[in-house]
């Protein structure tokens, strides 16, 4: 029984882990890319816009749209499949198991927002408060692969349940605060299809096929209301049926997500970090106005991700609302606090959503890259400190 509910994060630290090192592989060369006699190239490569349909239903977005907009939102939508069956089955499924993992996200959110805040406060990168917020759960559990077994099974699940809820709160602070105006029309087209979704969920319906085409129009109609396209990805995912019809059955949300871990964590988030990470060194400037930015990113990152979850955690623990799970130390958990500050993906797709501003998008970026790095080195050292010592 336990091999059996450990299954599920044995697939999803073995995807995600190796896909971090792909992941890592594609920043490179978007970063040598953008900084080469070729930048140009690059610009241009991610603006070329690329028309799908004609006429009345013609949809026009541009490479850069295709990727953030469209490959984001099956990304989103396996964030949505991940976050349910942790809900309905995993981590999140008691409120006792539960209680720590949420802390610990809920302070390794307002921590480093309110750091961001502090250097940012009313000044031109305030809207990138958002940034700092989550985890990147690839590049975090990259790293802990490397220490192998001197990591305890529990501490990963953690991390993982951390991240988790770490990306209800970015798709809350996306579909809240980085939404600019909503069109009422297209906005009630997508509460129709999410309507008729969840009407198949309750007929029974275990077939993927209406699901994923009804998923389009909702994506589409979301897309054109306003609201940022990949929070059609989560919706659709809470509508896809968890329940089995036998013992030995996988439910469908299960097939589905077996089927995505590897396109997502191999293709979809590689190709996003290659239209994404290319910033230009030297055209993140130094200025008053950006270096703000920069400063609260790495701060937001560096030191309030860790210092709000560990402390977080321990207020829960002292209050008797959870506790340490077997085999971890407060060590140990605070050396994996500080892997939550690998931002990566979900922080620079809320700054490419914050900041229309070049200038200040690229502080945002350079900063999520130096923070993400210096938060994988303490991570690890802190870890392998920890793990040579018990």
């Amino acid at each position: 029984m336990r091999a059996r509910l450990l299954d599920p994060f044995q697939r999803f630290f073995g995807s995600e882990a190796a896909g971090g090192i792909v992941l890592l592989v594609c920043t490179a060369i978007a970063l040598a890319w953008a900084n080469s006699p070729w930048g140009n190239g690059y610009a241009s490569l991610l603006h070329h816009a690329i028309p799908v349909g004609g006429g009345r239903f013609a949809l026009e977005l541009t490479v850069h749209e295709w990727i953030n907009d469209g490959l984001m939102a099956l990304f989103f939508f396996l964030v949505g499949l991940e976050i349910k069956r942790e809900m309905l089955t995993g981590e999140l499924a008691s409120i006792r198991r539960a209680a720590l993992p949420i802390a610990g996200a809920i302070g390794g959110m307002i921590v480093p927002a309110a750091l961001y805040a502090v250097f940012n406060g009313g000044g031109a990168g305030a809207r990138g408060w958002g940034i700092p917020m989550a985890t990147d759960i690839a590049f975090a559990l990259g790293i802990v692969a490397l220490l192998g077994p001197r990591v305890p099974v529990a501490l990963r699940i953690f991390l993982a349940a951390v991240a988790i809820v770490d990306d209800i709160g970015a798709v809350l602070v996306i579909a809240i605060f980085y939404t600019s105006s909503i069109s009422r029309s297209c906005a009630m087209i997508a509460v129709a299809v999410l309507a008729v979704l969840l009407i198949l969920n309750r007929a029974g319906v275990r077939n993927a096929i209406p699901y994923l085409l009804l998923g389009i129009v909702l994506w589409i109609a979301v897309l054109l209301s306003g609201i940022h396209a990949t929070v059609a990805g989560v919706l659709l995912a809470l509508t896809i049926p968890a329940r089995r019809r036998g013992a030995s059955d996988e439910s469908l949300l299960e097939r589905l997500e077996r089927f995505l871990h590897v396109p997502v964590a191999f293709l979809i988030v590689p190709l996003f970090a290659l239209a994404n990470a290319g910033v230009r060194i030297g055209g993140a400037s130094s200025s008053g106005v950006t270096m703000p930015v920069l400063g609260g990113v790495v701060v937001g990152l560096v030191i309030g991700k860790p210092l709000g979850i560990t402390v977080a955690s321990w207020l829960a623990v002292r209050s008797r609302i959870a506790a340490l799970p077997d085999g971890v130390s407060w060590r140990l958990l605070r050396g994996v606090s500080c892997l939550g500050g690998i931002g990566f993906t979900m922080s620079l797709f809320v700054g490419a959503l914050a900041f229309a501003d070049a200038a200040l998008l690229d502080s945002a970026k350079l900063g999520v890259l130096l923070a993400s790095c210096v938060a994988a080195f303490m991570g690890w050292f802190m870890l392998r400190s920890a793990a040579t010592t018990r």
